[in-house]
């Protein structure tokens, strides 16, 4: 699946920390927490990483944004989105960004318009992953590489 791929591919990548997050447009799917670890596991080997993410179980878009742990650990967080208006670059967003940065990206057909105000409500600072419209595992992928490089 899309999903197993994102994991596979943010798991190289170095990232610590997976939220996987049902949206309004997510497309239901069989969440196996099993293979999944096992999907990470692969990935952390093939990489030659030290560590294995930690994998959360799915959690409903307004429960995380809305979770206060998750705002005290990760102060510097984003949205990543499609929908037209003023966004900076993830990039220039978060050049400055010394300290916990978290990055949420869309399902297929991106956040609705009501998840991506109620996360700007939260302080999310939308942002732009470039000039195209790109595929979820694209976007998921891309985003990763920034908050790993940055």
């Amino acid at each position: 699946s899309r999903f197993e791929w994102i994991l596979e591919k943010v798991t190289e990548m170095g990232i610590r920390e997976i939220y996987p997050l049902i949206c309004e447009r997510t497309e239901k799917q069989h969440f196996r927490s099993d293979r999944m670890k096992n999907i990470l596991t692969s990935a952390m080997l093939q990489s030659q990483q030290h560590w294995l993410p930690l994998l959360h179980e799915p959690l409903s878009f307004s429960a995380f944004i809305a979770d206060p742990q998750i705002t005290e650990k990760y102060p510097r967080s984003f949205i990543a989105h499609c929908i037209q208006g003023k966004k900076e670059s993830l990039r220039k967003a978060s050049d400055n960004a010394t300290a916990g940065k978290i990055i949420l990206s869309g399902p297929e057909g991106d956040f609705s318009p009501a998840e991506i105000s109620a996360a700007q409500n939260k302080n999310y600072i939308p942002v732009s992953l470039g000039d195209t419209r790109l595929r979820t595992e694209t976007a998921a992928v891309t985003a990763a590489a920034f908050i790993s490089i940055y």
